[in-house]
């Protein structure tokens, strides 16, 4: 059921991504005797970074883990302008005192810390900061190599099922970090309110169609529910 997909001159990101922005997701596993340290100290680093007039980066969300991988929190952070602005913040941010001595600090609070970064599939909805009390969900996707671009030619499809609750919140595939990786991020109320959404797109005509054309792309897949911390800009 995998369709083939034929040679190009054009890269899969510049097919996939018409955007200039790079998206930082930051995965963290914390001591669980230190996540309550760890969350001041990281929000004494984001107060640094914003402010900073000079950045062109701004946090998008922090969220801990509630189901899946315990003490562990993930951190969007979003850069405007492309890989350059990623590296004029990093130089800027080694240079301040305060901010390095955070880093210090924040690695004895910690058992392990990924990092990738990413970019935003051109078919996703626009994305919009929540308020509120709500849940979020990350459903990560491995994916076999080759098939980024099958991936997002049945996305570009399966999304107009799955914004009748307006729960699509963000879409990205890696760029730097582990490869060929997917993530959706969903926004619901509640676990509840995930659960009811979920079904009604199984009775909309043509998501099985989707499911059934991406399910052999994918060399494995988890989610984790997420829950917005105190400082996260969309809750």
């Amino acid at each position: 059921m995998v369709r083939k997909i034929e040679p190009t001159k054009n890269s899969h990101s510049r097919m996939l991504s018409d955007k200039f922005d790079i998206y930082e997701l930051h995965t963290h596993n914390i001591r669980p005797d230190s996540v309550g340290k760890y969350l001041e100290n990281y929000k004494n680093s984001v107060q640094i970074v914003q402010s900073k007039g000079n950045l062109s980066m701004e946090l998008i969300g922090s969220w801990n883990v509630e189901v899946g991988d315990l003490d562990q929190c993930l951190h969007l952070w979003r850069y405007t302008g492309g890989f350059e602005m990623v590296d004029q913040a990093k130089l800027e941010l080694s240079s301040d005192k305060n901010y390095v001595q955070l880093m210090q600090e924040r690695g004895t609070f910690l058992r392990s810390r990924h990092l990738q970064y990413l970019l935003a599939f051109s078919y996703w909805p626009q994305l919009q900061l929540r308020e509120g009390k709500n849940i979020y969900e990350i459903r990560s996707y491995r994916l076999k190599p080759g098939t980024m671009i099958e991936w997002g030619n049945n996305w570009a499809r399966a999304i107009n099922h799955r914004q009748n609750n307006n729960e699509a919140f963000a879409g990205y595939f890696s760029q730097i970090g582990r490869l060929y990786n997917v993530h959706h991020i969903w926004c619901y109320k509640d676990l509840q309110g995930r659960k009811e959404t979920r079904e009604s797109a199984w009775r909309s005509p043509g998501w099985d169609e989707c499911v059934a054309y991406t399910v052999p792309l994918i060399r494995e897949m988890h989610c984790r529910i997420l829950a917005p911390t105190e400082f996260s800009p969309t809750q």
